[in-house]
């Protein structure tokens, strides 16, 4: 799987569990290195643009939403039914339908997202995908510190292929539990803390 279509699925998750404004942030590294008018470019574009625009709504940005959703729809137009897996139908029909009448989020839940028919939820991804929702969630929240997730990532992929598991466990909860996720990221923080206090002592002794 490329990083794009884990990015793609990275952002489908966190929006089908109502993180409407994080989603964007899983698209936008990967759009802003793609050439102007390209399809997957276009693709993103639209996506980022919808969130925002079902965001803007929730908050009662009725201009802002109805603005977002016309040019979201304007992106997405002349795509495929699907792109990338990514049902871009539903997609459409919403945004014409919010351009409409915006305070229809008020009535009723925004559709979900689906890839390759399912709609995706963080516990649906695989350790790379999982990842990229990890990072996106520690930057919406001020409350998480970002350099300790992406010091668990980065753990979590040393335990890649081998019997170990601790820290991808952390970042795979972190990433789906939404219940739990301040717990689990306090034991995530002390296991970083616990393995960069280790490798401190260790360069100790070469110093």
């Amino acid at each position: 799987m490329t990083r794009m279509d884990d990015a793609l699925r990275a952002g489908v998750a966190v929006y089908n569990v109502g993180e409407y404004h994080a989603a964007h942030d899983a698209w936008e590294d990967e759009w802003l290195g793609l050439a102007d008018g390209t399809d997957d470019e276009r693709l993103l574009h639209g996506l980022i643009q919808f969130t925002a625009a079902v965001y803007h709504a929730r908050r009662g940005n009725w201009s802002g939403a109805t603005g977002l959703a016309e040019s979201a729809g304007e992106y997405l137009s002349g795509l495929p039914a699907t792109s990338h897996g990514v049902d871009l139908d539903v997609v459409r029909d919403y945004l014409a339908a919010l351009e409409a009448d915006p305070e229809r989020v008020e009535r009723a839940a925004p559709p979900k997202l689906t890839v390759e028919g399912d709609a995706v939820t963080p516990r649906d991804l695989d350790f790379a995908a999982a990842a990229l929702a990890a990072e996106i969630v520690a930057e919406e929240y001020d409350r998480y510190d970002e350099s300790v997730v992406a010091a668990g990532i980065d753990y979590a992929r040393e335990e890649l292929g081998s019997a170990q598991t601790r820290f991808i466990t952390f970042v795979m909860d972190f990433a789906a539990d939404v219940e739990h996720r301040d717990i689990i990221y306090q034991r995530l923080s002390e296991h970083v803390e616990r393995r960069q206090h280790k490798k401190r002592d260790v360069e100790g002794l070469f110093d």
